[in-house]
């Protein structure tokens, strides 16, 4: 077995447990019922990306220079605590603390979890494969999530703090698991050089991005689209679907069959890569988000039109992500690899705060409509920037 399919799929069943969040598919109600408001929660996902942020460089050089390995063990124990946090958050800076911490266990993966999968696939001499591969270990989660969201949406179907007490310690547990498994991950030799001046590393990250604008650009594509539909839509899906008729207790089903769906999704990127355009598949699903996006702005109280569009935003953006990680990954030297998506990534945080903090304007009722609508809007705006393989 070659490195390379070694730790992909340990990475798949590490990917499995880390996705197991029983508290996910009631995770907005479990805020509500805490106090929070509509504001509150961009706050929330204002602190995480504000701790993205503030994290993304030193955790960046932290990778390169440790290895992504020691990376990952660093991220699962900050995210183990930020979660069991939960348990005694009842004011609203507690969710606010519980976000930075848990957005600053995500930046020790930002970049180094990419970067150990190509390097992986690199020393099997396999780095065509890289969209493959994401797609492989993604569909991990799906599966965790198929077991999770229904196990959760049926314990918390009456919203109680007990309810919600089992759903944290049930995921503590299983995130745990997914940090022993972490331990058996196999370094790639590029991987294992440490370099001896970080400030290098953040240099050369800096001339890796001016030298080819045109992967600032793909970013940028990448995370106007996904911050509408993976960051605003998925934290307001649980009233959307509950406004249009769904009880609690069935919302783990839909979230189920989404995971279902996200599954076959994944695991058929090489299928659609090979037989379609990249760039055409990345243009396609950014229409498609951004017409989700219109079509939740008006579904109102439509159950149906409700639950297609849950479904469409949920799966387009598991066929965007890997496809782009190959694009970006080609234009990225190894040396730097895992500090240069880390710069990227700041990027991206950056359009978080300006997202969350423009959105949180028109979110001062409890309305979806101007959210989406305004969701869509820039979305619309990141699908429109180009997008060009390397050897062109």
């Amino acid at each position: 077995m070659t490195i390379a399919s070694y730790n992909i799929r340990l990475l798949f069943w590490s990917d499995f447990f880390g996705t197991m969040n029983f508290l996910q598919p009631v995770l907005t109600l479990f805020y509500l019922q805490r106090g929070l408001n509509a504001q509150d929660i961009f706050i929330v996902l204002f602190c995480w990306s504000a701790a993205v942020l503030v994290g993304e460089i030193p955790t960046g050089v932290y990778a390169d220079r440790f290895g992504p390995k020691c990376s990952f063990i660093t991220g699962a124990i900050f995210r183990i605590a930020s979660i069991a946090l939960l348990i005694f958050a009842s004011e609203p800076w507690m969710f606010f603390l519980y976000s930075f911490i848990n957005g600053f266990s995500a930046t020790f993966y930002s970049g180094a979890d990419e970067a150990f999968i190509y390097e992986s696939l690199k020393e099997s001499h396999q780095e065509n494969q890289m969209d493959r591969a994401m797609g492989k270990i993604q569909s991990g989660s799906f599966i965790a999530m198929i077991v999770s969201v229904l196990f959760g949406a049926y314990v918390a179907k009456d919203l109680t703090t007990s309810q919600f007490d089992l759903l944290i310690m049930l995921t503590i547990i299983f995130q745990i698991a997914e940090l022993v498994l972490t331990l058996f991950l196999r370094k790639p030799k590029r991987s294992a050089e440490p370099f001896e001046n970080p400030f290098r590393q953040i240099k050369e990250g800096f001339l890796v991005i001016r030298r080819k604008p045109l992967l600032l650009l793909m970013f940028l594509n990448v995370t106007l689209v996904f911050i509408p539909v993976g960051a605003v839509f998925k934290n307001f899906d649980q009233p959307f679907l509950t406004h249009a008729g769904v009880p609690v207790s069935a919302i783990g089903f839909f979230y189920a069959g989404a995971a279902v769906l996200g599954f076959f999704a994944s695991r058929s990127i090489g299928w659609l890569s090979s037989h379609y355009s990249r760039i055409a598949l990345m243009f396609v699903t950014g229409a498609l988000s951004v017409a989700g996006l219109v079509l939740a702005a008006y579904a109102g109280s439509g159950l149906w039109l409700a639950i297609g569009v849950f479904i469409l935003l949920r799966i387009v953006q598991v066929i965007r992500y890997p496809i782009y990680s190959q694009i970006s990954n080609d234009y990225i030297p190894s040396s730097v690899r895992a500090t240069t998506i880390s710069l990227l990534s700041i990027v991206d945080s950056c359009c978080d705060l300006a997202v969350f903090l423009t959105l949180s304007f028109v979110a001062a009722g409890n309305s979806m409509h101007p959210i989406f609508l305004g969701a869509a809007g820039i979305a619309l705006v990141g699908m429109l920037l180009p997008i060009r393989p390397l050897n062109e």
